[in-house]
């Protein structure tokens, strides 16, 4: 994707080749800020501090803090300490625990004077495919933007609702909700997307907006209660969201006030879709409400906003009365009952376990 048209990924390996530069995600959308990551420590505190957010850049991110980790130490107790720090960051999105266990499971065997550079390798191999998996989520997703399209009879505007930032800053490139949004609107599609503001960190008013703007695409940013009146009303012919976490029957887990969507979906016929990278599966889980560890985060993001000035100063306020307690939420999960279907990168398919494995054959006969 670009960025004041130059084209840029997320993540990427610095000119010396000493460490990952990361956008601060942060610091958007007011200030477009680059930041480099050169130990692991500085890795697992961008994680947590969601500089860098998104289930898979997190778990791109978390495979280059290895790298960073064994190049200071490359022995066994090296690369478990990093696993266990890294792996502690975020609860709820699989994709860390993807990636630190694909990249244990290839450094553990190697001798420690290999470990270093395989871990580069393999670190920038996790971002190549995950720009891969993404673009192949955006060509099966535009078939159903397609058949919306269709369904209107091809006039006025293809109007889709998304929940928080499932784009290409989520990811390494592309995104995956957003992904077939972009090919749309490149394709000619008069797409507009309706942007829920995603509170409490507003990542959909302040990233997704943001990234939207950027490439050219026509949307509207909404506060989260919006949603249901404009399905009641009409406007909205589909929803598209990403998922941190799918158990192997199809219930996701996202950002919170996903759930509130897809309920306001189903009671208006309003098709609701997620789109999803397979390391974003959790095949050990088949009950996603009783058994998703739902991250609980810092009170002051939801009593404290940021925002900008007339002046350009970028500020942080209270908005509720001193000595209230808030609860934060992060993610909600969404039964698969509600799901119209999931879209990966091997295509759509039912949000079922019968569904998942018609796409993941060699998950069939597998313990969970």
């Amino acid at each position: 994707m670009k960025v004041h048209g130059k084209p840029m990924r997320t993540l990427w390996l610095e000119e010396d080749g000493q460490a990952v530069g990361i956008i601060d995600q942060t610091r958007l959308p007011h200030a477009f800020v680059t930041a480099r990551l050169s130990t692991v420590d500085e890795v697992a505190h961008a994680i947590r501090a969601m500089r860098v957010r998104g289930a898979p850049l997190i778990g791109a991110t978390a495979a280059y803090g290895v790298w960073l980790a064994l190049r200071a130490d490359a022995s066994d107790g090296a690369l478990e300490r990093a696993l266990a720090l890294l792996g502690a960051t975020r609860p709820t999105a699989v994709n860390l625990r993807w990636a630190l266990e694909d990249m244990r499971r290839r450094l553990a065997p190697l001798p420690p004077s290999e470990r270093v550079a395989a871990a580069k390798r393999r670190a920038a191999e996790v971002c190549d495919e995950d720009v891969a998996i993404n673009r192949a989520i955006g060509g099966h997703g535009l078939k159903l933007l397609e058949e919306a399209w269709a369904r209107k009879g091809r006039q006025g505007r293809l109007e889709v609702l998304t929940h928080c930032n499932a784009g290409w800053l989520a990811t390494v490139d592309w995104g995956t909700a957003l992904s077939p949004v972009y090919l749309a609107h490149d394709a000619g599609l008069p797409v507009h997307v309706w942007v829920d503001e995603t509170r409490p960190r507003n990542q959909g008013a302040g990233l997704t907006a943001w990234e939207l703007g950027q490439h050219g695409v026509p949307h509207t940013v909404i506060a989260d209660n919006v949603g249901g009146h404009l399905m009641q009303h009409g406007q909205v012919d589909l929803c598209i969201v990403g998922t941190d976490r799918t158990t192997a029957s199809g219930d996701v887990a996202n950002k919170i006030g996903t759930y509130l969507k897809a309920l306001a979906a189903r009671d208006t016929g309003v098709p609701f879709y997620v789109a999803l990278p397979s390391p974003t599966i959790d095949w050990t889980l088949r009950d996603g409400v009783r058994d998703i560890p739902i991250e609980q985060r810092d009170g002051a993001e939801l009593s404290d906003v940021s925002g900008r000035l007339p002046s350009g100063e970028v500020v942080t306020v209270r908005v509720t009365p001193e000595g209230s307690p808030a609860a934060n939420y992060a993610f909600d999960v969404t039964p698969a009952r509600l799901v119209t279907a999931l879209v990966t990168e091997r295509g759509v398919c039912a949000a079922s376990e019968e569904g998942l494995r018609s796409l993941f054959p060699e998950r069939a006969g597998r313990a969970p």
